[in-house]
């Protein structure tokens, strides 16, 4: 897979770090591969671009090569820098429905002091079950609300590969764990979507907030499991 791990043909972890509310953020937007270019999953917060060209002209593309980025839900970590890369980037973005009214404008995010980014037009507004071709395989809109109304995770079955969001975090001292409660509006439906997510065929998994974790269904149903005692 990606930049590191060369297990996923099409797929590369794009990790960068950052400088996000006042602390350096490690994070891993992700670029998937299709027949018409690549397919950019999450922007990172404002001042991100420069790291996501540099990535991509290590796999042979450039900015205006994106065709298509596609958020898994409107935090300003993953969101923030959308508008300016469209600056440079021709690009249709696509978010689940109950996320575009956040990133649009029309409300503001649910977690933040008010200050937020600017405001993006949505091109596309995803459910769950939708698939996507891809050169890695179909990839799978599913829905993972909690840490978000309409936060979507991304599942390729013919691998089991799952693109996680901020539905599954890998930057704590276990390997793989649940999302963070602080940062997660409706825990308890969080935790239904991890439950969700471990009925899947997952072999590995790409977490936002930790990048690259060779675990799978098991773990995450070791997740669910452990929050319900």
């Amino acid at each position: 897979m990606g930049t590191n791990e060369d297990r996923d043909a099409g797929v590369h972890t794009l990790p960068m770090t950052v400088d996000y509310g006042g602390r350096e953020l490690t994070i891993t937007p992700t670029l998937v591969e299709t027949d018409r270019g690549p397919v950019l999953i999450d922007v990172g917060p404002q001042g991100t671009i420069d790291a996501i060209r540099t990535h991509l002209r290590s796999l042979g593309y450039e900015l205006t090569d994106i065709w298509l980025v596609l958020l898994t839900h409107h935090d300003g970590d993953h969101a923030g820098g959308l508008a300016e890369l469209l600056e440079h980037v021709d690009a249709v973005v696509a978010t689940h429905r109950k996320e575009a009214p956040y990133v649009t404008g029309e409300r503001d995010p649910i977690k933040g002091d008010g200050d937020r980014y600017p405001p993006v037009a949505v091109d596309l507004e995803l459910v769950g079950g939708v698939r996507i071709p891809t050169l890695a395989g179909a990839m799978d809109i599913v829905d993972t609300p909690g840490h978000s109304p309409g936060h979507v995770s991304l599942h390729f079955p013919e691998d089991g590969l799952l693109l996680a969001g901020d539905a599954l975090v890998a930057d704590g001292s276990s390997p793989i764990d649940g999302p963070k409660a602080e940062f997660t509006p409706d825990m308890d439906r969080a935790l239904g979507s991890v439950a969700d997510l471990a009925a899947l065929e997952i072999e590995h998994v790409v977490c936002f907030h930790g990048g690259y974790v060779d675990r799978g269904s098991e773990a995450i149903g070791e997740i669910a499991e452990s929050h319900r005692e």
